[in-house]
C-alpha cells in the first residue's frame, strides 16, 4: 500500500512538473515531465486520475501542438478510469474544432501541390509533410487520431452529449465530413459519436400487425444496437410476434459488457420505403412531425451479429412509452410506402 501511494504521489508531482515546465515554456523540461506522467499513469488511482483530468484539460491550450493530442489522450483515458468528464469536455472538444480547421487546411494545401492520397496520420511519415503543408497543417492531420479517441471517451457520457448544443455538434459534424470527403479516410467511431441521440423520440410501426409504438431511445450508437433493442422491448414485452432476443443479448446492448450472438427480427424500413441499414445509426431514420418514425417489414433474408454495443463504454436504452391507439397506427401506416410503391 506504501509503494502504491507512492506511485500515486508520483503521478501527481510529473502532472505539476509538466504543468510549471509548460507554463514556463520549458520545452526541455516539460518533455521529460511529460514522459515521466505518461509512465506514472497507470500507477495512479481513481483520486489522481480526477485531479490529473481536470488539471491537465485546463492547461491543454497551452501545451504546444506536437504533444497535445498525446495530451488529450491521456485526459480521456482517465475520463474512462472514472474522471468526470464535465471538468474536461469543453477544453478537448474546442481543440477538436482548432484541429478540424487546421486539417481543412491540410486539405487544402495538400490538393494545391499536387493532391494524391494523403498520408496515413499513423503510419510512418516523410518529413517533407511538413514543408509541403506547413507544420500546423501537418501537426492537425497527424494528429487527428487521437483527438478522435480523446474525444470519443468524452461523448460516451450522456451529459456530455446534451450539453454539446445542436449548433456546435452540427459545426464539428459539418467540418468531420469535409474531412471525410477531401481525404478518403473514415473516422467512423467520432463521426458515431457525434451522431449519438439521447431521450429521442421514436414511433415505431409494425406493418404486418398494423399496431404502433411510441418510444424513447438515448445512447444508441448504431442501428444493430437498435434493432437487437426493438425485438427485446416489443417481442420480449409480449407486444409483436417473434423471436425474442435472449436476456443477454439485451443487456450487452445496454449496459453489459461483451458481446453475444443474435439474430434480426425484422427489417428497417423508413416511411418512403427505404431499407435503414443496420450499419447506419439512429440519425438514418427520418424525422416527421416532430419524431423519428420507423417501419418493422418482415426480414426477407434471415441476419445475425454479435449483438453489443458500438461503443463499449457507453450505456444504451430504449424505452416503450405507450402503444399507439389503433386509429393512429392505421393513419400513420397510410401514409408509409413500401418497397415496391416507392419505386424500389
Amino acid at each position: 500500500m506504501i509503494l502504491g501511494n507512492k506511485g500515486r504521489m508520483r503521478f501527481l508531482e510529473a502532472v505539476a512538473g509538466f504543468e510549471s515546465a509548460v507554463r514556463e515554456r520549458d520545452a526541455e523540461r516539460a518533455e521529460h515531465e511529460f514522459q515521466e506522467l505518461y509512465q506514472r499513469f497507470q500507477e495512479a488511482g481513481a483520486q489522481e486520475t480526477a485531479q490529473a483530468a481536470r488539471r491537465l484539460a485546463a492547461l491543454l491550450d497551452e501545451v504546444p501542438p506536437g504533444p497535445r493530442g498525446t495530451v488529450a489522450v491521456i485526459i480521456g483515458a482517465c475520463v474512462e478510469r472514472g474522471a468526470d468528464p464535465a471538468d474536461c469536455a469543453s477544453h478537448v472538444l474546442d481543440a477538436l474544432a482548432d484541429t478540424l480547421a487546421g486539417v481543412q487546411e491540410f486539405c487544402e494545401r495538400w490538393a494545391a501541390t499536387g493532391g494524391g492520397e494523403p498520408p496515413d496520420p499513423e503510419g510512418e511519415q516523410d518529413p517533407a509533410l511538413f514543408d509541403r503543408v506547413g507544420p500546423g497543417a501537418a501537426l492537425a492531420w497527424l494528429t487527428l487520431p487521437q483527438w478522435e479517441m480523446a474525444c470519443v471517451a468524452m461523448l460516451n457520457h450522456a451529459t456530455v452529449r446534451t450539453g454539446l448544443g445542436a449548433e456546435r455538434r452540427t459545426g464539428l459534424l459539418t467540418a468531420l465530413r469535409a474531412v471525410q470527403e477531401a481525404t478518403g479516410r473514415e473516422f467512423k467511431c467520432l463521426h458515431h459519436a457525434l451522431l449519438v441521440l439521447d431521450d429521442e423520440p421514436l414511433i415505431v410501426l409494425h406493418r404486418p400487425t398494423g399496431t404502433g409504438y411510441a418510444l424513447r431511445m438515448s445512447g444508441l450508437g448504431d442501428n444493430f444496437q437498435l434493432h437487437t433493442l426493438l425485438a427485446d422491448v416489443l417481442i420480449g414485452g409480449g407486444h409483436l410476434p417473434g423471436r425474442a432476443p435472449s436476456p443477454a443479448e439485451a443487456a450487452v446492448c445496454r449496459d453489459r459488457p461483451g458481446q453475444v450472438h443474435t439474430t434480426g427480427s425484422f427489417n428497417l424500413v423508413s416511411p418512403t420505403g427505404e431499407w435503414v441499414w443496420n450499419e447506419g445509426t439512429p440519425c438514418d431514420i427520418p424525422v416527421v412531425d416532430g419524431a423519428r418514425l420507423l417501419v418493422l417489414d418482415p426480414p426477407p433474408y434471415q441476419r445475425s451479429w454479435p449483438a453489443g454495443r458500438f461503443f463499449p463504454h457507453m450505456t444504451g436504452d430504449l424505452v416503450l412509452e405507450r402503444a399507439l391507439a389503433p386509429e393512429e397506427a392505421a393513419r400513420l401506416l397510410a401514409g408509409c410506402v413500401t418497397k415496391e410503391t416507392a419505386g424500389g
